[in-house]
């Protein structure tokens, strides 16, 4: 029986999870005076952002998790970790890098998967 979410599926997931996270806290600076206007004040809300972290925590943990064995390379968890204490950074350390900080955490969190991504796919066993 296939699993229903393999660590391949989940780390496209991952990626996509994560860059929609570094671009919405990249671009919002810019467009939160519009987004009335377009009924999208909600994307400004901070329940936003925190969802979008947790998402790419839960995501980035498992997928991480499940394939970890498979190819045995820490690289990936260190990848994902400096991604996340960029955002955490951002949020409590470095106010004056906020705008910088966070979408490099997310892109980062991004790279990861695209790491453990490569790794599951070059790995000869299962």
């Amino acid at each position: 029986m296939k699993p229903l979410l393999k660590s391949s599926r989940l780390d496209q997931v991952g990626m996509t999870a994560s860059i929609a996270c570094a671009i919405h806290c990249a671009a919002l600076p810019f467009l939160i005076t519009t987004l009335p206007l377009w009924g999208l004040s909600f994307l400004a809300h901070s329940w936003v952002e925190v969802s979008m972290i947790c998402l790419s925590l839960f995501i980035g943990t498992w997928s991480l998790s499940r394939s970890y064995p498979k190819h045995q390379k820490l690289l990936p968890v260190v990848v994902l970790v400096l991604g996340f204490a960029l955002i955490g950074c951002g949020h409590y350390l470095i106010d004056d890098l906020e705008a910088i900080l966070i979408p490099l955490g997310g892109f980062t969190i991004a790279a990861a998967h695209f790491i453990n991504w490569r790794y599951t796919r070059s790995c000869s066993h299962k």
